[in-house]
């Protein structure tokens, strides 16, 4: 503890070098981190000489989010260094608490994509493996929600307006990135015809190293965040002739390439600018990889033994053809051998379904902006299909199908299906979902190999997500099985089910509970503007990125029905229920956006009447991120996961919401099946139509008139939805939703509407049994060990990376 307030004290004095007098709150904060982060620098450094070991295979994991949240009290617990903070601060007259409060969320993801990149970076850490995270550095993240009006406004994330502590930047090891231009042939030295790109524009990229600290604090693997720069930042001669701006406009050309995390790609310059960024953090991050590579004594050619790269989605895929650029084009190895060693390299993690989430590129723009590399795809295209001609002769409509080029009034270029010929594995994040993976969206893929197609579940850090968000339960949990469930979660965890009989210990697992909704008031309090939080009363929680598929929108017209009921019988006996939604809807996604109206709408009508008072509450909480996350995930009682059957991959929410002690109303889709699975279908509260029952439905075909007509009860929500009855009289707010479930019902709101109804139902009945409620609460929790991202790293490096863990 000395130690580390001496190098407080000396930072504030060599590092901040202000008085004593005007040292800020800030100022402490920035004094404290450098000195965490030095004690991570021995791992770190470890870290680094392992990447030039020859014979060392690195797992590369390339992402365009990670969403890593606030690294300070993450760090230090790493380190064991906790308690040793809290009293160095006390003694320095300074509150521990405070100090933390003051970080800065990096503000690098969007949702459970970035979250699960940041999970699997610490777990790798945690487990040992040699890897580099590979992103890039949004100066303003994905962007501040703020509520005007019961809307979705979004501000500039400016997260690193006061410095980043944790960060080294390091300009020696820049990459060089081309966009546009023209490719010509040309002889090389030994008479062979080759190709070379002429890029018409090149931007630097400029390495940012951020240190992931494995648990334990023994090692800390690097995570570079790659920013944009100008070659050449000021054109001085055009500033001696008066032109400002033309000196400065290379800098900001450039330099908008990482701005901000997913620019709305509505319009053409937002699609050119999302290609070209996903561009330029795969090209920064293969050349860097392959400087490392070259440097520890390695031929180009050999790449696939010295690298493991992981595409998180389809945002990377450009990878694959970066990668036989590099080879063939710069290293001037043959396009077979660089084929089989590019499919050797790579392994492709899908995460959905949805048809509009598989990325595609129309070809006018990507000859546009990537020349060489259409060529490439071109090439890699034409031998895939001359091999599923081979296989299956006269079969054009499957070549069509399997084509990576999608033919139509608009060619594009299918990203899913280059990740997918590109890479020597492919998973899904769900067991369901991999067999859709499987059976449905890659079905000629995997028909045409097999063994290329595997599962690997999501899962999520117990260290952030149960010991630092929960410290309340972490210390029961320790105290009853000791502390090796840290990092022994699957196996530890179960060790609970012999305490749940207990009612001393379910009485003790209940007041933890209690204080952890406790802890959550004071933020609605400052968040959400609601300072008269039932903490008593069931807290029933859905908090995700607001979309359709999600249904956000039939949790809302449920607690309308539920509100109109006690309007109709305000004696009616009911359990009280806080309803908690937060989320942010995509700044160009007009529906999600009004299901946020829809959310608020409900709120200021129900709130205010003194007929549900006490008994129904819902309370939206803005700009919900890995900070917020932490106080809601300990709080809820239920955990709301009512996608549409088939369209949810996993998701990660539902886990953490598991194992925090909530039970789940969900329905068939994603990691829901394994959790109902894992923790018995008596303590899942399971509802909807199943993947099958869809797919039947809309064959047969689907009438949403038909549905409302069968049920009164959504049918007065939806008319008085309709009528202005919660927008204030004004008829037009809310009719495009209405409009939309009255007219298609795309995600089966309205036909999932009445067991949904049925199930909450259940729901409350099981809430009156606070014994039987806790029982289930601690059989969640001691079953959903298996969602530990340790386990899900593990089994990528056994079937997919083919990486040894230390100590396995």
């Amino acid at each position: 503890m000395e130690a580390l307030k001496q190098s407080i004290q000396d930072n504030l004095r060599y590092l901040i070098a202000r008085p004593r007098e005007v040292i800020s709150r800030n100022d402490w904060y920035m004094a404290l981190s450098h000195a965490v982060r030095d004690r991570m620098v021995s791992g770190w450094i470890g870290a680094g000489k392992k990447l030039l070991n020859p014979q060392q295979r690195i797992v590369s994991y390339l992402s365009a989010e990670f969403l890593v949240g606030p690294h300070l009290e993450n760090n230090l617990m790493g380190l064991g260094l906790t308690d040793a903070a809290r009293q160095a601060l006390a003694e320095l007259g300074q509150d521990f608490d405070w100090i933390v409060g003051q970080e800065e969320e990096p503000g690098l993801g969007n949702g459970g994509l970035g979250r699960l990149a940041a999970c699997y970076m610490e777990s790798l850490a945690t487990l040992g493996v040699s890897a580099f995270g590979h992103g890039i550095r949004y100066e303003f993240g994905i962007f501040d929600q703020t509520i005007e009006r019961g809307g979705q406004v979004e501000v500039t994330d400016k997260w690193l307006q006061y410095g980043n502590p944790w960060e080294i930047a390091r300009p020696e090891a820049a990459k060089e990135a081309g966009f546009g231009g023209t490719t010509e042939w040309y002889r090389d030295a030994f008479g062979r015809n080759r190709k070379r790109w002429l890029p018409a524009k090149v931007v630097k990229g400029v390495p940012y190293d951020t240190p992931i600290l494995g648990y334990g604090g023994t090692l800390s693997i690097p995570l570079r965040l790659w920013k944009a720069e100008a070659v050449e930042s000021f054109d001085f001669q055009a500033f001696n002739l008066g032109n400002y701006e033309r000196a400065v406009e290379e800098k900001v050309s450039s330099e908008n390439l990482t701005k901000v995390l997913y620019p709305n790609d509505s319009f053409l310059a937002g699609r050119r600018l999302r290609l070209e960024q996903q561009y330029f953090l795969v090209s920064c991050a293969m050349q860097d990889m392959m400087t490392i590579h070259l440097r520890s004594g390695r031929k180009p050619i050999e790449f696939d033994a010295k690298w493991a790269c992981q595409l998180n989605d389809t945002h990377p895929a450009m990878a694959v053809a970066e990668l036989m650029r590099i080879l063939v084009d710069d290293c001037g190895e043959s396009w077979e051998a660089a084929w089989e060693c590019t499919k050797r390299t790579f392994g492709y993690t899908n995460h959905t379904l949805l048809p509009e989430a598989l990325e595609r590129w129309p070809l006018d723009l990507f000859a546009k902006v990537l020349p060489r590399h259409l060529e490439i795809i071109y090439e890699i295209n034409q031998r895939h299909l001359d091999e599923v001609r081979r296989r299956w002769p006269g079969d054009e409509e499957r070549v069509q199908r399997m084509s990576i080029v999608e033919e139509g009034l608009v060619r594009q270029v299918r990203m899913a299906h280059l990740a997918t010929v590109g890479s020597a594995h492919v998973n899904g994040v769900a067991a369901m979902h991999s067999e859709l993976v499987r059976n449905t969206l890659l079905r000629d893929f995997s028909e045409m190999a097999p063994e290329k197609f595997t599962n690997v579940t999501n899962g999520v850090t117990p260290r952030r997500w149960m010991a630092l968000a929960n410290p309340g339960l972490a210390a029961l949990i320790t105290e009853k099985i000791g502390d090796r469930w840290l990092v022994e979660t699957q196996q530890e965890l179960r060790r609970l089910e012999e305490f749940a009989g207990d009612p001393e210990f379910r009485a003790r697992w209940r007041e933890v509970k209690l204080e952890n909704q406790r802890r959550l008031k004071p933020v609605l309090a400052r968040f959400s503007n609601v300072n008269d939080v039932n903490v008593h009363a069931l807290f029933d929680v859905q908090t995700k990125r607001i979309h359709e598929y999600k249904r956000q929108h039939l949790n809302v017209l449920r607690i309308l029905a539920e509100y109109l009921r006690v309007k109709r019988d305000p004696g009616r006996s009911m359990e009280p229920r806080v309803y908690l939604f937060a989320g942010k809807a995509a700044p160009g996604y007009f529906m999600a956006k009004l299901m946020i109206r829809l959310i608020h709408a409900a709120a200021d009508v129900i709130n205010e009447d003194r007929d549900v008072a006490g008994r129904i509450q819902v309370i939206f909480l803005p700009d919900y991120n890995v900070k917020h996350s932490m106080f809601v995930y300990p709080s809820a009682d239920l955990s709301e996961q009512i996608s549409t059957a088939g369209k949810e991959a996993s998701g990660t929410g539902n886990m953490k919401f598991a194992l925090n002690g909530a039970l789940t109303i969900g329905t068939l889709d994603g990691a829901n099946v394994e959790i109902r699975n894992l923790v018995g279908a008596e303590n899942f509260f399971l509802f909807g139509m199943t993947v099958e029952e869809v797919e039947e439905l809309w064959r047969s075909g689907y009438s949403p008139w038909s549905v409302v007509g069968r049920n009164p009860e959504l049918e007065e929500v939806l008319q008085r939805l309709a009528a202005g009855d919660f927008s204030q009289g004004n008829r037009e707010t809310f009719k495009p939703l209405v409009e939309n479930l009255l007219g298609s019902d795309p995600f089966l709101v309205l036909a999932d509407f009445a067991a949904y109804d049925d199930c909450q139902s259940r729901v409350s009945a099981a809430w009156r049994d606070q014994e039987r409620w806790t029982m289930a609460s601690i059989l969640n929790v001691a079953r959903t060990g298996f969602f530990s991202s340790d386990r899900s790293v593990r089994e990528y490096c056994d079937a997919v990376w083919r990486v040894p863990v230390p100590g396995a």
